[in-house]
């Protein structure tokens, strides 16, 4: 039973309903649907192929719906530009651009761009350098030069980008998700708290919200966005452009540690295994960089193109899992993760300071008792998200009554959903739902001592206040 999470994208390579059945059995927790990407009714019917699959395999499957956001790009040319370094080229509005000139997606370029900032395009293999800006348009210097087509990507590092974190189509996109009742939605380009906060007003609760940590502005400000987002994502593609790529191990480092830190899962994504996109095995450069990002502490890891696109997307998962099986039988993660400078517990947030003591009694109990298992009892998911945040080295069984709960739970590491009716919602009655099922997966003996841990009043969210030891 693995405790890291496995998230796989699903596209073209993978969104028939054979290929998500066999991913499903293969170990993927969540499944990401790329709004960047396909249309709404090829959308749909993958959400359906794995709805159907999770309940023919008997196993939660929770759902991301990953909002395309404000991406910059380059316009449609007539045929690719040649830049070599030292020219000088103008970038335009897309609607006015002239003959010879680059046209931009985004026409508050000149605005908002200053002398001296950089333009990196399609991935940061070619960069500009802005000397200055005339109306509407801006000139810029060749500095890394190349062959640039139509629709490449623009990133702007330095540039205070005024562009709204969810465009239209992302408002269209995020009534479908919706719609469908998926269980997360990723958030793009966020740079503000506010920016998390909008969107989780126009959820209202429906889904919780993953905020993607891809900008320059979102990594300065990732302690004060942690409080107001539901779980983050480590996104290194374009993190990895607004960064110089030297900067993007520790940068990943600091937003997994400061993710446990507060309770919020994380997910590490983006060419994780991306030489598996054309071939059948990964690299070892890249089964090191799965492995550290589960030693660091991440909740999930994640496969983009690897399976939305790429040629084995069934071998890229079975990688994934292997090389996380291995990690956590090695027992290296038994007192959590090793490699993250440790902040203190004067440091966490997520929680008020009660409720983090009621999380760290349960795991300390473990140890002392040798507990086989640890049992936590929660509606709306907070106490098992807090309680995992401390890495116990047992696995978690969580008791709810709430079906949205127990999906979203899927991608909280160490967890093990598990769904109880909520015709007695009394604590013996979910105590003897969770006990039973840590009894049929064969984890604990009976008689074995486990910590429940739950809060009280039930269904009142946030009031983690009890553990008890009892007997399974």
């Amino acid at each position: 039973m693995l405790r890291t999470k496995i998230v796989c994208t699903l596209g073209p390579a993978s969104s028939a309903p054979d290929t998500v059945l066999a991913m499903v059995r293969g170990g993927m927790d969540m499944a990401r649907i790329n709004m960047s990407h396909g249309s709404h009714e090829e959308h749909r019917a993958a959400i359906e192929a794995v709805r159907r699959a999770s309940g023919a395999v008997d196993r939660p499957v929770a759902v991301l719906v990953d909002l395309a956001g404000p991406k910059i790009r380059v316009g449609d040319l007539p045929e690719p530009v040649e830049l070599a370094v030292g020219d000088t080229v103008v970038m335009a509005p897309e609607a006015s651009a002239r003959s010879g000139e680059l046209p931009t997606t985004y026409a508050a370029l000149a605005e908002e761009i200053e002398a001296g900032q950089a333009v990196l395009l399609d991935d940061g293999l070619l960069e500009l350098r802005c000397v200055g800006t005339d109306g509407d348009r801006t000139r810029l210097e060749v500095v890394r030069g190349g062959t640039l087509k139509s629709r490449k990507g623009i990133n702007l590092p330095a540039a205070n980008v005024r562009a709204p974190s969810l465009t239209e189509k992302d408002l269209d996109d995020l009534d479908f998700a919706l719609e469908c009742g998926v269980e997360y939605i990723g958030l793009s380009f966020v740079r503000s708290p506010a920016d998390v906060t909008d969107l989780k007003e126009r959820v209202d609760k429906r889904a919780l919200v993953v905020a993607k940590i891809e900008k320059v502005q979102a990594l300065q400000a990732i302690e004060e966005i942690l409080p107001e987002t539901d779980a983050v994502m480590v996104a290194r593609g374009d993190l990895g452009v607004e960064l110089p790529f030297e900067r993007v191990p520790l940068a990943q480092k600091r937003i997994v540690q400061l993710a446990n830190y507060h309770g919020r899962p994380v997910i590490t994504a983006t060419q994780m295994l991306e030489s598996m996109i054309e071939h059948p095995r990964p690299t070892r450069a890249e089964a090191s960089d799965v492995a550290n990002a589960i030693l660091d502490g991440t909740d999930a890891v994640m496969l983009s193109g690897e399976t939305a696109a790429g040629a084995y997307p069934l071998q890229a998962l079975d990688a994934l899992v292997r090389i996380a099986r291995e990690i956590e039988r090695s027992g290296v993660l038994e007192h959590g993760p090793r490699y993250i400078t440790r902040l203190g517990p004067r440091a966490r947030g997520g929680a008020t300071a009660r409720e983090h003591a009621v999380a760290v009694a349960t795991v300390d109990a473990v140890r002392q008792v040798e507990a086989p298992a640890i049992l936590v009892i929660t509606r709306s998911g907070f106490t098992a998200r807090l309680v995992t945040s401390y890495r116990p080295p047992v696995p978690v069984y969580v008791v709810t009554t709430d079906a949205e709960t127990y999906l979203q739970l899927t991608a909280v590491w160490g967890v093990h959903p598990v769904l109880a009716s909520a015709e007695r919602v009394t604590y013996d009655a979910l105590m003897a739902v969770g006990r039973q099922a840590i009894l049929n997966d064969g984890v604990g003996d009976p008689g074995a001592s486990v910590p429940v841990t739950s809060g009280y009043p039930f269904h009142t969210s946030g009031t983690t206040n009890t553990m008890r030891l009892e007997r399974l």
